[in-house]
């Protein structure tokens, strides 16, 4: 039963992330935010997305569980999203 608490709590915080995340890109899209600034919000957004992908890859792959080996490949596979986001954010604009 704990399990299934820790699943759900787990579940409840990824979708509070993901709700912030959805209403931060949707103000910059509308203009609202961009006085704050594009890239401070970018890397607030890429924050966030590594978060969840630690959260999901941890707990709901079972990563926390497998040998350290395996962890830090993923890890590298992360690093190397975020240079490539990086690089296509800076291409936008």
């Amino acid at each position: 039963m704990a399990k299934i608490r820790l699943y759900t709590i787990i579940f409840a915080a990824l979708m509070v992330i993901s709700t912030v995340q959805f209403a931060l890109e949707w103000a910059v899209l509308d203009r609202e935010l961009i006085d704050m600034g594009y890239w401070v919000i970018f890397w607030i957004v890429i924050v966030m997305s590594s978060i969840k992908a630690v959260a999901v890859a941890g707990w709901y792959m079972h990563m926390l569980e497998e040998p350290r080996a395996i962890t830090y490949l993923a890890m590298a596979g992360l690093l190397c999203v975020i240079a490539l986001t990086a690089g296509a954010g800076y291409s936008v604009l």
